[in-house]
């Protein structure tokens, strides 16, 4: 569900046509809808409601500041995973205890930092992070709390860049590992080991793989429960898939009713970790066909929105839909109907592409709204090829914020120095 859509056949964001928008802001853009992002961080809310999780955003997935202020004042909690992460979360004033921390990499000054923000635990990956983060808790006195990220060694249907809980990903550690620290505790004494964190991946859209891990960290919490080891949370993490194309995903609802039974069963508290399921539909990119060319074999519409802006179609050789601004009869009788074309971006590689082999109405001068880009969007763009990124709208009702400029050619330079 998202709240794009067209009236009187003109492509809306809520209830400002998007026409509207571009004119001021030009392309390409990226535009948000806050109720899409409210209703769906609501739908997790209310499906868990029973157990009252902690429900923390993940902040990789998009990390404008004023879509985290949205949710931080909805009650949402942050999942970071680097320093910059958490300055954002200290920038939306997130309440400590209200904010996680994963990462396999965290280095000696990003703990620090995040021990002085007095974060609810980290989400440590190995024992190596454990002795690490120990020895910097030595010389502070504060409550140093931590989760072992286990990794359950479970196959899911995703992308297997985006597949994080096998045994061959650099994620976590394995059952064994996790039992042999929780029953040698003491080697940590500056420490509170509280909970078990579980992430298998990214765009996950049937239950069956979190029931398997899930049951997996079940067994353990049981077994070392019995040696008198008890723990406070479980943090299954988030992953759960959107509709980009044909995809059939589980509602949060449906996803809760499976999973709930067995989260009641371990009787811990819950933190959950939902990026893209909140703010992958709530968001499009804009831009503007500058060219349809034709060559030997193939025609292509080049837009003014490029890889750079969107890496997903060249990283995953992901899906987005690709719609026109405005659609019916009498947009179809002024526009050619093209298909089979490559839509691509005027960055100097060919794997430049938004989208392959489609069918669409448009013309050179026209806007196309690339939908479901609102997780893994802006937050992975670059300036490759000294490209300007794009800026970034926020939609409320009838009101049109602006919450990130686009950049000039004087910002891609401000940190070079000349030698």
């Amino acid at each position: 569900m998202h709240y794009f859509a067209y009236k009187r056949n003109y492509l809306c964001c809520e209830e400002v046509p998007v026409r509207e928008i571009i004119k001021k802001f030009g392309t390409p853009l990226y535009i948000y809808s806050a109720k899409t992002i409210l209703a769906h961080f609501y739908k997790i809310q209310r499906a868990f409601s029973s157990i009252h999780p902690l429900i923390c955003y993940s902040v990789k997935a998009n990390s404008n500041l004023s879509l985290l202020k949205l949710l931080v004042k909805k009650g949402a909690g942050l999942d970071i995973v680097s320093g910059g992460e958490l300055y954002r979360a200290k920038k939306v004033k997130c309440p400590s205890k209200r904010v996680v921390y994963a990462s396999v990499g965290k280095t000696v000054s990003e703990i620090k930092d995040a021990l002085s923000y007095g974060i609810l635990m980290f989400n440590t990956e190995s024992p190596e992070e454990l002795r690490r983060i120990n020895e910097i808790a030595r010389s502070t006195k504060r409550d140093v709390r931590c989760a072992l990220r286990v990794n359950p060694d479970i196959e899911v249907h995703t992308h297997s860049y985006i597949t994080t809980g096998t045994r061959e990903t650099k994620f976590g550690m394995d059952i064994d590992t996790a039992r042999d620290i929780l029953l040698h505790r003491k080697r940590y004494p500056y420490l509170k080991i509280v909970g078990i964190h579980l992430h298998i991946g990214s765009q996950i859209t049937k239950a069956s793989p979190y029931l398997k891990a899930i049951k997996k960290v079940r067994t353990l919490i049981k077994e070392v429960a019995t040696r008198g080891i008890s723990l406070e949370y479980l943090n299954i993490g988030g992953g759960l898939g959107i509709v980009y194309d044909k995809e059939k995903p589980q509602t949060a609802r449906d996803f809760s009713l499976k999973i709930l039974p067995l989260l009641k069963e371990i009787n811990l508290k819950v933190i959950l970790e939902p990026g893209r399921f909140i703010v992958g539909n709530a968001g499009i990119l804009v831009t503007k066909v500058l060219y349809i060319k034709k060559s030997y074999r193939k025609q292509f519409i080049i837009v003014d929105a490029a890889m750079n802006d969107l890496m997903r179609p060249a990283l995953y050789g992901a899906y987005h839909k690709i719609v026109p601004l405005q659609k019916g009869a009498s947009h179809a009788r002024k526009m050619p109907l093209i298909r089979g074309v490559d839509i691509v971006g005027p960055i100097c590689e060919t794997g430049d592409f938004l989208g392959k082999a489609r069918t669409i109405s448009t013309r050179e001068g026209e806007h196309l709204a690339i939908l479901g880009t609102g997780a893994y969007g802006f937050s992975m763009s670059s300036n490759y090829n000294s490209r300007p990124r794009p800026a970034e709208v926020l939609v409320k009702k009838n009101k049109i914020y602006l919450i990130r400029a686009r950049e000039i050619y004087k910002e891609l330079v401000r940190k070079e120095i000349i030698v």
